[in-house]
């Protein structure tokens, strides 16, 4: 088969402009360095030209990419594959499980030991609960100003884990129906499988936290999470969870946005990234570590967006997606109903971002785009590499061997990378390098792992 590998390279000097294009091709994969001057004075997609909204996707009106992206399989690049099982890719990690449990077609909230349901404040107070499929403390359809209070979701079985990955069921708190919940100098704590530790549901939900501590120990029990639509705003939060599938900033079907600034954020258990978006996610100025999980995961059409981060993590070579790629971000389309499918987007500016195993970045099954500004960048695996773009095994459900390759756009601003690239034969990226970036590493295709038809122009690779 032939390999398609294009490289156009562009320096720029005070009076005088050199360009080159190269393409060629073998079976046993093309190799390629690269560097950027540092006279570039325009990038796209800079901090200066973005905006707080999140990022707009990038397909034109008709769903076609755009005419710097390598040409895509015949469907446009989009995943397919039937649906998995509900134990894959719910619940604050890709693969996360269910424990068996699918959800119940309806939205189904249990019970709660206190609800408010007229408007209220309240300082000082304490809720708790031990009961089954109970939240400890629900604010219904209402505004609600709590300051210094306490809530323990001490205990309490959930009869349905994606119901409490969904609409809150059995979690510490759960604000639902358009309510107005705003916690300042709080304490949660919860150690009830699903027990959420505050859950924002539904269009027209907000929830506004300041300085507040979020503990979690059950599985499926993030520390914040943001489903159906909800609108979540965080500032200077102190967030440790130790279950699996309990992402720090955490959100699940039916997306919403999530706004943190400042605060720490630290996960203990397997398949529990620092923040796992269905969303779209903002955060800056936060320390993010996931101890014994990737640190980052976008899946489907939504988007994770960085700055000022210091972003740490460690999966471990167990869990659901470890026999897949070990990793440190990843981008994915799971197919399991809980993103839409379309653009995967990571922004990142300043900061740094560091992977202690695995692979740095890893694409698949999806269209993705990156953007790197300014990131100090680190594997401490020796093995590790920069970034791999390829197809899987879809054991995991995602997509149809053989056809889910990945479609990446990854643009470097500013930028030292350092580390191999590895693109399958089903798969494309475009590499772009602009203001002052470095490569330094080998570009590697090979042959799709399950046989799949080999698509043209794998790797383009642009120097500013």
């Amino acid at each position: 088969m032939k390999r398609f590998l294009s490289l156009l390279c562009a320096a720029a000097f005070v009076l005088s402009l050199t360009a080159c294009s190269r393409s060629g091709g073998t079976d046993s994969g093309t190799d390629a360095q690269s560097g950027s001057s540092d006279n570039q004075t325009e990038q796209a997609g800079s901090a200066d030209s973005r905006s707080n909204a999140p990022p707009a996707d990038e397909e034109t009106q008709d769903g076609t990419a755009p005419d710097s992206v390598p040409p895509s399989p015949p469907d446009g690049g989009m995943p397919d594959g039937a649906p998995p099982s509900p134990s894959d890719g719910a619940g604050g990690g890709p693969g996360g499980g269910s424990d068996g449990f699918g959800g119940s077609g309806t939205v189904n909230q249990g019970t709660a030991a206190h609800t408010l349901d007229s408007a209220h404040t309240d300082a000082s107070d304490s809720y708790a609960s031990d009961g089954d499929d109970e939240n400890a403390l629900r604010v219904d359809g209402v505004s609600a100003l709590l300051t210094k209070v306490t809530v323990d979701k001490t205990g309490g079985d959930s009869s349905n884990t994606e119901d409490g990955d969904f609409y809150g069921l059995n979690a510490a708190v759960l604000a639902t129906n358009a309510a107005k919940l705003t916690l300042t100098d709080c304490t949660v704590n919860s150690a009830a499988l699903n027990g959420n530790g505050v859950f924002c549901y539904g269009q027209g939900t907000t929830v506004t936290l300041y300085n507040t501590n979020i503990t979690t120990t059950g599985d499926h029990s993030g520390g914040i999470q943001t489903t159906g639509g909800g609108y979540t705003e965080a500032f200077d939060l102190n967030i440790h969870t130790s279950g699996s599938s309990s992402a720090a900033i955490r959100t699940d079907r039916g997306g919403g946005e999530v706004e943190v600034e400042g605060g720490t954020y630290v996960t203990s258990g397997l398949n529990s990234p620092a923040v796992y978006s269905t969303a779209d996610i903002d955060v800056k100025d936060a320390a993010l570590t996931a101890n014994a999980s990737e640190a980052l995961v976008v899946e489907g059409k939504n988007s994770i967006e960085l700055e000022n981060c210091s972003v740490s993590g460690n999966m471990s070579g167990q869990g659901s997606s470890a026999d897949i790629n070990i990793h440190n971000v990843m981008l994915y389309q799971s197919m399991s109903g809980d993103a839409e499918t379309g653009t995967s987007k990571l922004s990142i500016e300043g900061g740094s971002l560091t992977c202690n195993s695995g692979d740095q970045f890893f694409v698949t099954n999806t269209r993705a785009e990156i953007e790197l500004d300014g990131v100090a960048l680190s594997n401490r695996d020796p093995d590790g590499r920069l970034l791999v773009v390829s197809g899987n095994d879809a054991s995991r459900g995602w997509g149809t061997a053989g056809s889910n390759g990945a479609q990446v756009t990854f643009e470097a601003g500013h930028q030292t990378l350092e580390g191999d690239i590895l693109v399958d034969s089903i798969s494309t990226l475009d590499f772009r390098l602009e203001d002052g970036s470095t490569f330094t590493g080998t570009i590697t295709i090979l042959d799709n792992a399950e046989g799949g038809a080999a698509v043209a122009n794998n790797a383009a690779v642009s120097i500013g």
